[in-house]
């Protein structure tokens, strides 16, 4: 892939294009206000690289939340979908396809597992592994009817269902749209102890992202996921880890689990899974687990269809080659240190794995947003969580000149913010 950093750097901070303006009100008169865009109409993507539809490009430092791991645009995930899509696209699972088995066959190879449960979105994975968990807690482990719990952690994020949302913390997400789903228990974050003590007859999971996306890139103590899979194997409760962000070589390893040598029951996968094309999301386990599941429980229309499944398919061929997890940490490593070099210079923290980083801004300075929109105006997409932190996650597939040049970005930007 080849990036024209003259192009990036020509980004003016003028006001929105003509033709960006009327796409935007579009936008906004007619799709429902749940998000708030940063003021940019992406036309194109290449790689790490996208283009407006004025013409000026900008390095991807999001990745559409790691669902773009492998570029816009990657030619050999886009052969794999014009190639299906000349052919057949959905069966339903009514029927058999010729594309859904040789996709689980090496999903299941590449995580280490029997079986493969295909849906959709990210959030229909969780749903989808607190069904499996559930019914492996009432058939396997004995639990009574309807007394299922299942444990999570302060902070997370796993979707915006109304039963995900049921056990997130974050105000914005739950305000306004109970009653709330019961059944779930939350502890601190890292805290294997408070985690242990939570767990009682009735716990059937324990559901964890590896790392915490949404909230800033929170890496846990190293000893952590290995404590939480020690105490759910001895008590009979199943590990369920959300990978949907960290997983598909975001963090230097197939799965963050990797990182720290542990294997749960169950993987969440999404995003990065349809290689920014179509929405892929599968679980991913046992037999032994995933195996409680009869005809007629549970499906979704699109789920395992062709297209998607050749897609998939696809995607874990080329981190069947083990590329993309070795180039994150050397990639990452550079990010990190340049970023860490910021520290006392507007950014209070940094923190992340591989080509992942959260940064918190001085909020003396200006909120998270307003760095997002300067970074915008010198070429450069990022986004903000948590008021104060900023999130860069570009495309696995960015040079290390373009990382060099993303840290330069945001050096100017505070030192400009310094100034004022």
């Amino acid at each position: 892939m080849t990036t024209n950093l003259t192009d990036a750097r020509a980004v003016a901070a003028a006001s929105v294009s003509p033709a960006a303006a009327g796409l935007i009100a579009q936008e906004s008169a007619h799709a429902a206000h749940n998000y708030h865009p940063l003021e940019v109409v992406v036309a194109s993507g290449d790689g790490a690289w996208v283009t407006d539809v004025a013409g000026h490009r900008y390095l991807d430092c999001l990745a559409a939340y790691s669902a773009v791991n492998f570029g816009h645009s990657n030619p050999v995930l886009l052969h794999a979908a014009r190639a299906q899509l000349g052919r057949i696209t959905l069966t339903s699972r009514a029927f058999y396809n010729d594309q859904l088995g040789p996709f689980v066959t090496a999903l299941a190879e590449l995580a280490g597992k029997d079986m493969v449960l295909p849906m959709n979105t990210g959030a229909e994975a969780v749903e989808s592994g607190i069904k499996v968990a559930r019914a492996w807690g009432y058939r396997v482990k004995g639990v009574a009817p309807d007394l299922a719990n299942i444990i999570v952690a302060a902070g997370n994020f796993h979707g915006r269902t109304t039963t995900i949302i049921s056990f997130s913390d974050d105000e914005s997400a739950r305000a306004g749209f109970g009653p709330f789903t019961p059944g779930f228990r939350t502890v601190p974050y890292g805290d294997a102890a408070a985690l242990e003590a939570a767990i009682d007859e009735n716990t059937v999971a324990v559901l964890l992202e590896p790392i915490q996306g949404e909230a800033g890139i929170v890496v846990p103590p190293a000893s952590y996921l290995p404590a939480v899979r020690e105490i759910t194997t001895r008590h009979n409760v199943l590990f369920i880890a959300d990978e949907i962000q960290s997983g598909l070589g975001r963090t230097g390893s197939t799965f963050a689990c990797d990182l720290v040598g542990v294997v749960p029951d169950l993987y969440l996968l999404g995003k990065a899974l349809g290689g920014g094309i179509v929405p892929v999301s599968a679980v991913v386990g046992n037999t032994d687990v995933l195996g409680v599941l009869h005809p007629g429980e549970h499906g979704s229309t699109f789920g395992g269809n062709p297209l998607a499944a050749a897609v998939g398919l696809a995607v874990v061929n080329m981190l069947a080659t083990g590329e993309y997890q070795q180039r994150a940490p050397e990639l990452g490593a550079r990010l990190h240190a340049g970023l860490r070099a910021l520290i006392g210079h507007g950014v209070v923290a940094v923190r992340g794995v591989g080509l992942w980083a959260g940064i918190d801004i001085d909020s003396s300075l200006a909120p998270g947003r307003a760095v997002c929109e300067a970074l915008l105006a010198r070429g450069l997409l990022a986004k903000d969580t948590h008021g104060s932190t900023i999130r860069l996650a570009p495309p696995i597939v960015v040079s290390a000149e373009d990382v060099d040049w993303a840290v330069e970005q945001l050096r100017l930007v505070l030192a400009d913010l310094a100034a004022l």
